[in-house]
Protein backbone atom coordinates (compact mmCIF):
# COMPACT_ATOMS: atom_id res chain seq x y z
CA UNK A 1 0.00 0.00 0.00
CA UNK A 2 1.21 3.24 -0.89
CA UNK A 3 4.72 3.91 -2.79
CA UNK A 4 7.59 4.30 -0.27
CA UNK A 5 6.95 6.83 2.63
CA UNK A 6 6.41 10.16 1.20
CA UNK A 7 3.79 11.96 -0.26
CA UNK A 8 5.49 12.99 -3.25
CA UNK A 9 6.40 10.47 -4.97
CA UNK A 10 7.31 12.03 -8.42
CA UNK A 11 11.37 12.98 -8.46
CA UNK A 12 11.72 16.15 -9.64
CA UNK A 13 7.94 17.60 -8.98
CA UNK A 14 6.66 20.56 -11.00
CA UNK A 15 4.01 21.50 -9.16
CA UNK A 16 3.19 24.51 -6.52
CA UNK A 17 4.45 24.22 -3.10
CA UNK A 18 2.32 26.37 -0.44
CA UNK A 19 2.59 27.17 3.12
CA UNK A 20 -0.12 28.58 5.39
CA UNK A 21 -2.03 27.74 8.76
CA UNK A 22 -4.45 24.81 9.08
CA UNK A 23 -7.99 24.42 10.60
CA UNK A 24 -8.98 20.85 11.67
CA UNK A 25 -6.54 18.22 12.39
CA UNK A 26 -6.35 16.61 9.16
CA UNK A 27 -3.38 14.42 8.47
CA UNK A 28 -0.47 14.64 5.71
CA UNK A 29 -2.10 12.69 2.38
CA UNK A 30 -5.55 14.99 2.70
CA UNK A 31 -6.40 17.55 -0.14
CA UNK A 32 -7.03 20.64 1.11
CA UNK A 33 -8.15 23.83 -0.08
CA UNK A 34 -8.26 27.93 1.34
CA UNK A 35 -10.47 28.52 4.32
CA UNK A 36 -12.42 31.25 2.83
CA UNK A 37 -14.10 32.40 6.32
CA UNK A 38 -10.68 32.79 8.27
CA UNK A 39 -8.30 35.79 7.65
CA UNK A 40 -5.35 36.02 6.38
CA UNK A 41 -2.32 35.75 9.02
CA UNK A 42 1.48 37.12 8.54
CA UNK A 43 0.93 36.93 4.89
CA UNK A 44 -0.59 33.25 4.95
CA UNK A 45 -3.57 32.05 4.21
CA UNK A 46 -5.43 29.65 6.70
CA UNK A 47 -6.76 26.08 4.72
CA UNK A 48 -8.93 23.17 5.71
CA UNK A 49 -9.95 19.64 4.79
CA UNK A 50 -11.61 19.74 1.05
CA UNK A 51 -14.71 21.99 1.65
CA UNK A 52 -15.14 24.79 -1.37
CA UNK A 53 -17.92 27.83 -0.93
CA UNK A 54 -19.11 26.91 -4.38
CA UNK A 55 -18.79 23.99 -6.57
CA UNK A 56 -16.06 21.07 -6.64
CA UNK A 57 -13.68 22.74 -8.73
CA UNK A 58 -11.62 24.24 -6.01
CA UNK A 59 -8.24 24.05 -6.07
CA UNK A 60 -6.44 20.88 -4.63
CA UNK A 61 -3.35 20.85 -2.26
CA UNK A 62 -1.97 17.92 -0.59
CA UNK A 63 -1.36 18.27 2.61
CA UNK A 64 2.88 17.15 3.58
CA UNK A 65 4.55 16.41 6.85
CA UNK A 66 5.74 18.74 8.82
CA UNK A 67 9.23 18.28 8.09
CA UNK A 68 10.31 21.72 9.71
CA UNK A 69 8.98 19.55 13.59
CA UNK A 70 10.36 16.31 12.08
CA UNK A 71 6.92 15.16 12.18
CA UNK A 72 5.53 12.41 9.55
CA UNK A 73 2.95 11.35 6.92
CA UNK A 74 0.97 9.69 10.31
CA UNK A 75 0.75 12.63 12.51
CA UNK A 76 -1.85 14.95 12.06
CA UNK A 77 -1.86 18.87 12.55
CA UNK A 78 -4.26 20.51 14.79
CA UNK A 79 -5.77 24.39 14.17
CA UNK A 80 -3.40 26.93 14.05
CA UNK A 81 -0.56 24.84 13.06
CA UNK A 82 1.72 26.02 9.88
CA UNK A 83 1.48 23.71 7.04
CA UNK A 84 2.58 22.75 4.03
CA UNK A 85 1.09 22.12 1.14
CA UNK A 86 1.80 20.49 -2.74
CA UNK A 87 -0.63 21.26 -5.74
CA UNK A 88 0.26 18.70 -8.31
CA UNK A 89 0.18 19.09 -12.39
CA UNK A 90 -1.00 16.10 -14.21
CA UNK A 91 0.79 13.32 -14.44
CA UNK A 92 2.36 13.60 -10.81
CA UNK A 93 2.29 10.34 -8.42
CA UNK A 94 1.45 11.00 -5.20
CA UNK A 95 0.32 9.09 -2.09
CA UNK A 96 -2.85 10.14 -0.72
CA UNK A 97 -5.65 9.60 2.09
CA UNK A 98 -8.52 7.06 0.51
CA UNK A 99 -11.55 7.05 3.18
CA UNK A 100 -12.68 3.63 4.39
CA UNK A 101 -15.58 2.16 2.68
CA UNK A 102 -17.11 -0.97 1.35
CA UNK A 103 -15.83 -0.24 -2.50
CA UNK A 104 -12.46 -1.37 -3.37
CA UNK A 105 -10.53 0.58 -4.93
CA UNK A 106 -8.57 -1.29 -7.99
CA UNK A 107 -5.58 0.22 -10.48
CA UNK A 108 -7.08 3.05 -12.70
CA UNK A 109 -10.28 3.61 -10.85
CA UNK A 110 -10.67 7.45 -11.00
CA UNK A 111 -11.09 9.27 -7.84
CA UNK A 112 -13.52 12.44 -6.46
CA UNK A 113 -12.51 14.23 -3.16
CA UNK A 114 -15.01 14.06 0.01
CA UNK A 115 -16.25 17.35 0.44
CA UNK A 116 -15.82 18.51 4.66
CA UNK A 117 -12.72 15.40 5.13
CA UNK A 118 -10.69 15.83 2.24
CA UNK A 119 -10.56 12.09 1.48
CA UNK A 120 -10.91 10.29 -1.90
CA UNK A 121 -13.14 7.91 -2.83
CA UNK A 122 -14.32 6.10 -5.89
CA UNK A 123 -15.91 8.04 -8.46
CA UNK A 124 -19.86 7.61 -7.90
CA UNK A 125 -22.37 9.21 -10.38
CA UNK A 126 -21.38 12.50 -12.29
CA UNK A 127 -18.70 14.59 -10.80
CA UNK A 128 -17.60 17.75 -11.26
CA UNK A 129 -14.14 16.36 -10.43
CA UNK A 130 -12.44 13.46 -10.53
CA UNK A 131 -8.75 15.14 -9.80
CA UNK A 132 -6.64 11.40 -9.18
CA UNK A 133 -7.02 8.04 -10.66
CA UNK A 134 -4.97 5.07 -8.82
CA UNK A 135 -2.45 3.24 -9.31
CA UNK A 136 -2.86 0.20 -6.91
CA UNK A 137 -5.05 -2.04 -5.81
CA UNK A 138 -6.76 -1.85 -2.40
CA UNK A 139 -9.67 -3.93 -2.00
CA UNK A 140 -12.20 -2.88 0.54
CA UNK A 141 -10.60 -0.30 2.85
CA UNK A 142 -11.11 -0.53 6.15
CA UNK A 143 -9.31 1.92 7.84
CA UNK A 144 -8.16 5.50 5.70
CA UNK A 145 -5.24 4.50 3.90
CA UNK A 146 -2.46 6.07 1.66
CA UNK A 147 -2.84 4.96 -1.74
CA UNK A 148 -0.37 5.36 -4.65
CA UNK A 149 -2.06 7.84 -6.99
CA UNK A 150 -1.79 10.18 -10.24
CA UNK A 151 -2.71 13.57 -10.98
CA UNK A 152 -4.60 13.95 -13.74
CA UNK A 153 -5.65 17.64 -13.70
CA UNK A 154 -9.18 17.49 -13.94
Amino acid sequence: MASGNEIIVTGEPKGVFLEGYITGTPLPGTIVTLDVSEAVSNGRFTYEPFSPATGLRAMTAVLLPDSLKGKTETEAYVTGDRCFMYVPVAGEEMNVLVQDSEDAIVVGDLLIVETATGLLLETTGTPESEPFQALEALGTIAADTLCHVIATGQ
